[in-house]
């Protein structure tokens, strides 16, 4: 009877403990959301004067920060599945330069798919590098944005290429669908169809598995090399969609677009939940990090606080959110 009495005792034990667990993951899930419900609030009231919270207000820094929000989302995925890549800033201008100039003689179809398909192409070289030669991806990446870097000055020898393409405007950058801006809706598209992919499906399942563990993904039967490259394919697309949304709503490309993206893209994926060190990855968290530090930016540009000050705000919000994740990397 005693016997019974202690198992019994034990089984209850855990069933609170693991409880508890669940209770404390969904509380950290939600930090990132109440972070910027409690920016906006303090801006929205220390800059009332200003109209912080004004309607145009909230759409620039939407617009503003799309091309980061496509990124951060992407790379979730990527963080998600225990890679890092440093490329994509590079990514961005050679994308927008190559796109830029394909318009110039073609019309907009072309330049988009040329332009994604250098995504599509750098996303594949920096995989197929990463698994067959079973070095580690941020090196691969680092040499990757170095050589893009160098491509990006000197296809235009360094000056910039204007997009006088209307229809190409219109669709990445200063054209709406009916009322909603047309970066909303890109931005709204990328939401939905990363979130179900990763939520929903076995590839979103895989990713995080692999990011979890490779040795218990491959003897679990999942592809590991597979989903490792497609990670890092998925990183360098959405870093080209970027490109065209920037060459599009700035009506130009230069090769500087991008080349300080990369900080500020990791730390909206981590900020919003994803972990450093694979296995955890939120696409809807990685959009409320890229948007939180936008409107970190906006308002401390409007308290008229110059761009040191800016850095600094954003490398202390990098500090804590990478000191949080740290406290939840595994064993």
């Amino acid at each position: 009877m005693s016997v019974l009495t202690g198992t019994g005792t034990s089984q209850s034990a855990d069933a609170r403990a693991a409880r508890r667990a669940r209770l404390g993951r969904g509380a950290r899930a939600l930090i990132p959301y109440a972070g910027f419900a409690l920016i906006f609030v303090v801006f929205a009231i220390v800059l009332r004067s200003h109209g912080f919270a004004s309607g145009s207000n909230l759409e620039s820094i939407v617009e503003q920060n799309a091309s980061i929000a496509i990124m951060a989302m992407g790379y979730a995925f990527t963080l998600g599945a225990g890679e890092i890549d440093l490329s994509i800033g590079s990514t961005v201008a050679v994308v927008a330069l190559t796109t830029a100039l394909v318009l110039e003689q073609q019309p907009a179809w072309a330049g988009v798919l040329v332009g994604l398909a250098i995504g599509l192409g750098v996303g594949l070289v920096n995989g197929l590098l990463t698994v067959l030669l079973r070095v580690p991806s941020f090196l691969i990446t680092l040499g990757m944005m170095s050589v893009l870097a160098g491509i990006a000055e000197a296809l235009t020898n360094l000056q910039s290429v204007a997009v006088t393409n209307n229809a190409f405007n219109g669709v990445f950058g200063s054209g709406s669908l009916g009322p909603v801006p047309s970066l909303f809706v890109w931005v709204g598209a990328v939401l939905v169809v990363a979130q179900v992919v990763l939520r929903r499906t076995r590839y979103g399942r895989h990713v995080l598995a692999v990011g979890g563990g490779r040795e218990a993904a491959v003897s679990t039967g999942i592809r590991v090399r597979s989903v490792r490259v497609s990670a890092l394919v998925i990183s360098a697309v959405s870093a080209a969609l970027a490109g065209l949304l920037y060459a599009g709503r700035l009506q130009g490309a230069a090769y500087t677009l991008g080349s300080t993206d990369l900080l500020t893209v990791i730390a909206a994926a981590i900020i919003g939940g994803t972990s450093l060190f694979g296995g955890k990855a939120s696409v809807p968290g990685a959009l409320v990090g890229a948007l939180l530090l936008g409107m970190l930016q906006e308002g401390l540009i409007l308290m008229g606080l110059g761009v040191p000050d800016q850095l600094i705000a954003e490398g202390v919000v990098v500090v804590v959110a990478v000191a949080v994740g740290l406290r939840e990397r595994p064993e």
